[in-house]
């Protein structure tokens, strides 16, 4: 039996959340494995209920669990409280730093079918399957923050960027492990020219390579892979970087895919992972049932890889979102010419028949 945390959170949060269940659940009958679902509130529904973005009772649901499925969190209901219990601060930072969650994959893949979906020339992108390995607890995000009033009335702010040489040692690893089960190339973007916190990152990454001497390593400075990534994002294999750069550029390469509604995230390090989809909760377009669904429902795959080793359901699940694209499936924010358009729900529908019927 495998304990899954549920917590679906804000926006769309809830309606992809179901999708995902729905597809494991599919996964259970096929494979015979179970999957116990408990279900707990989070980000700024959380806060309506309790007080807080992260209850008590929630973190300890996900320290009792074998890995936890996220929705989405935060919306302008919630922009005005203060910085510590907004969704977003409030809940996701404190649930990566109390599960030791250090390392980001966000995985940017075009499956063959969404070739044209891309705002990128179809021989730019056809092909693509590149993966960001992002650090997650340490740089500008979780550095001390101040600000103070100057003579004048003017106003002086600092965020501090800190990282030490473990932190950036134990994600380069996990990066060179990744890339010695893909095409054995690491990417490690740094500012190392402008900032020292680069050039410490720059020498560490440099001196555990020497580890792994079957896995090739370049370094980048952050401008010039964000033009890289739209003027040739096939050289890349696995882009290792720092907390702030890898949310920036994770969020660019998901647009080489389509769409963010593709992107899936797992947030790992620690006994338990964390994993949601990359995009936001879309608040505006919640109760809809426009929103897609494949984002949640392939990081639920990367669960059963990364947190319950079940790489032959992983595998099913992937396999099953490639035939249900395919097949004409997109919902709208992949609709092209001649497919067939379908809502959040639909396209969870035809996924989990794919898995079901043994794609």
């Amino acid at each position: 039996m495998y304990s899954i945390a549920v917590l679906p959170g804000d926006g769309i949060g809830p309606e992809i959340t179901v999708q995902a269940l729905k597809v494991l659940n599919a996964v259970s009958r096929r494979f015979n494995r179970v999957f116990n679902f408990a279900e707990a509130p989070v980000g700024g529904a959380a806060y309506d209920l309790t007080g807080h973005p992260l209850p008590p009772e929630t973190l300890d649901l996900c320290r009792k669990s074998h890995a936890i499925l996220l929705g989405a969190v935060g919306g302008p209901k919630w922009d005005n409280l203060p910085a510590h219990l907004r969704p977003e601060a409030g809940a996701l930072l404190p649930l990566r730093k109390e599960l030791g969650l250090f390392a980001n994959l966000r995985p940017a893949r075009v499956f063959p079918a969404l070739v044209d979906a891309s705002t990128l020339k179809p021989e730019v992108v056809e092909g693509l399957d590149l993966l960001v390995v992002r650090e997650l607890t340490g740089g500008l995000y979780f550095g001390q923050k101040y600000r103070e009033t100057l003579p004048g009335g003017t106003v002086k702010v600092v965020d501090t960027l800190e990282y030490t040489t473990p932190e950036i040692e134990r994600i380069t690893r996990m990066a060179f492990e990744l890339a010695r089960k893909r095409r054995r190339k690491v990417s490690s973007v740094d500012k190392a020219n402008v900032l020292e916190s680069s050039r410490l990152w720059r020498e560490v990454v440099t001196a555990v390579a020497k580890d792994y001497p079957d896995v090739e390593l370049d370094h980048m400075y952050v401008d010039n892979c964000a033009m890289q990534l739209v003027k040739s994002p096939k050289q890349f294999d696995v882009l290792l970087t720092e907390n702030m750069f890898g949310d920036i550029l994770s969020d660019q390469a998901s647009m080489l895919s389509g769409s963010l509604g593709m992107l899936a995230s797992a947030s790992i390090g620690g006994k338990i992972g964390l994993y949601e989809p990359s995009h936001g909760s879309a608040p505006k377009y919640a109760g809809q049932q426009r929103a897609n669904p494949i984002a949640t429902i392939l990081s639920a795959a990367m669960m059963l890889r990364y947190s319950l080793d079940l790489e032959a359901e992983a595998d099913a699940v992937e396999r099953a979102v490639t035939m249900a694209l395919d097949a004409g499936y997109r919902t709208a924010d992949i609709m092209e010419p001649g497919k067939i358009q379908v809502d959040t729900v639909q396209m969870g529908d035809r996924i989990a028949e794919q898995v079901a019927a043994g794609a």
